[in-house]
């Protein structure tokens, strides 16, 4: 994997609670890092509790640097459609609210332009029998989560939030990406 920062983008996405999408791209080959924390709201530096109020109009996101010559943005879009439900509205299963919505924050128009093919061909393939609410938008500012969510799942794993609606999750990744994973690769 390159270590050069040259060679690395980065992708933006919230697919529901943040502590969801962080484990899965961090087993994904090409990816260098995975942040979680904030975008999308009208106020600097939010906290979690703000956030989680529903008041700030940001979302929990996951911010994925990638190499693009090991991974594209379409395949960490792949990923993102196939571990979250895009077809609900502010809301992953009991995680209700627009903190939770299914966003992608495009970096640049050619990010916004794939999102939207993704999402055309998802709808015309009829994937999930109702069509996409997955929300672009360009990324104005990201805000990184404090640090006890860095790591979330990978710290807690017995925690029964992680055991019961992140788990799940990670299998289905497991299952469905087996030959785009790093801990496989590394066996």
């Amino acid at each position: 994997m390159s270590n050069s920062s040259e060679n690395v983008e980065k992708a933006t996405l919230g697919g529901g609670c943040f502590w969801c999408l962080e484990p899965v791209y961090n087993d994904l080959i090409g990816v260098e890092q995975v942040e979680v924390g904030y975008a999308g709201g009208d106020i600097p530096d939010p906290t979690y509790r703000a956030v989680c109020s529903g008041t700030t109009g940001h979302a929990e996101v996951a911010q994925i640097t990638f190499d693009p010559q090991e991974i594209s943005f379409r395949e960490l879009l792949e990923v993102f459609f196939s571990i979250h439900d895009p077809t609900t509205l502010n809301r992953q299963g009991a995680d209700v609210g627009t903190q939770y919505r299914s966003v992608i924050f495009y970096h640049d128009d050619q990010q916004r332009q794939i999102a939207q093919e993704a999402i055309d061909s998802i709808d015309a393939e009829s994937i999930w029998g109702r069509q996409i609410v997955t929300e672009l938008s360009p990324l104005d500012a990201y805000y990184p989560a404090e640090d006890y969510h860095q790591g979330y799942y990978q710290n807690n794993p017995g925690q029964p939030y992680c055991q019961m609606v992140i788990r799940p999750k990670i299998e289905k990744f497991e299952k469905t990406f087996k030959g785009k994973r790093k801990s496989i690769a590394a066996n």
